[in-house]
């Protein structure tokens, strides 16, 4: 059962981060999203229990080269062990421990707060504002644009403005009853004053509308300082890990 959620999970999570450019590959699929996003930029399984052998490694390689693009497995820990250590024998380094957080939507705040606005697109102001708050570079900015325009499955961005400036933003997606929240971001003069919450409890009554029963995102480990803020919106199951390695040079 643990292992159906958790692919659910990951079903939505690609759902909600669509790469612009695929190639699937023997039970992978190698994403192409230049210049933002590991996740979108990496080799993924299609099914926790594949395997991918010295064959594949050389192919995925391969592809990666001809984009001009290093070549980047997504490791998930409850995925075949034994690439880890074929990948560590040719010099792949690891790097972006990322949680898999997931949570029932019934244990969730949600209610709609007026001074957050959904949008079902991605906003030119929302756009904006989301490069400025991440600090996006113009090709940065410009890729994300691209990436979220690209989500096909029902989805709200939302911003929530103080004095009519940007506070605080984020966007989520529904697939298969599962709400998934994507690039939550407060703005630093305003953080600690429960914005994020605010934000988050309005995507959530707008995904119970869309008929979710569970919360999930994915989150990197080295953010520790946000883990309370989710788990008090019921997001307190870590279901999986992942990470990257990256090819050597």
């Amino acid at each position: 059962m643990e292992s159906a959620l958790a692919w659910r999970v990951e079903e939505t999570e690609f759902n909600a981060w669509p790469a612009l450019r695929e190639i699937y590959l023997d039970g992978w699929v190698l994403r192409f999203s230049p210049g933002v996003s590991r996740r979108a930029n990496s080799v993924n399984p299609l099914r926790f229990d594949i395997a991918g052998d010295d064959a594949l490694i050389s192919e995925c390689e391969r592809h990666y080269r001809r984009h001009r693009q290093p070549t980047l497995f997504r490791i998930v820990s409850i995925a075949d062990p034994q690439l880890v250590e074929r990948l560590a024998a040719r010099g792949y380094t690891a790097e972006g421990e990322t949680l898999t957080l997931y949570g029932p939507i019934e244990a969730a705040p949600a209610e709609p707060d007026p001074a957050v606005a959904l949008s079902p697109r991605p906003t030119v102001r929302w756009c904006a504002a989301m490069a400025a708050l991440q600090g996006h570079a113009p090709a940065e900015a410009r890729t994300y644009r691209r990436i979220v325009g690209r989500i096909a499955v029902p989805a709200a961005f939302a911003m929530l403005t103080i004095e009519g400036e940007p506070a605080a933003l984020a966007y989520g997606t529904v697939h298969n009853r599962l709400l998934c929240y994507e690039s939550v971001v407060t703005a630093p003069a305003q953080r600690r004053r429960g914005y994020a919450r605010q934000l988050l409890a309005t995507l959530t009554s707008w995904g119970k509308a869309q008929g979710a029963s569970g919360l999930c995102l994915q989150m990197q480990a080295s953010s520790a300082a946000a883990i309370p803020l989710y788990h008090s919106i019921g997001l307190t199951t870590e279901l999986y890990r992942y990470h990257y390695r990256r090819a050597p040079g």
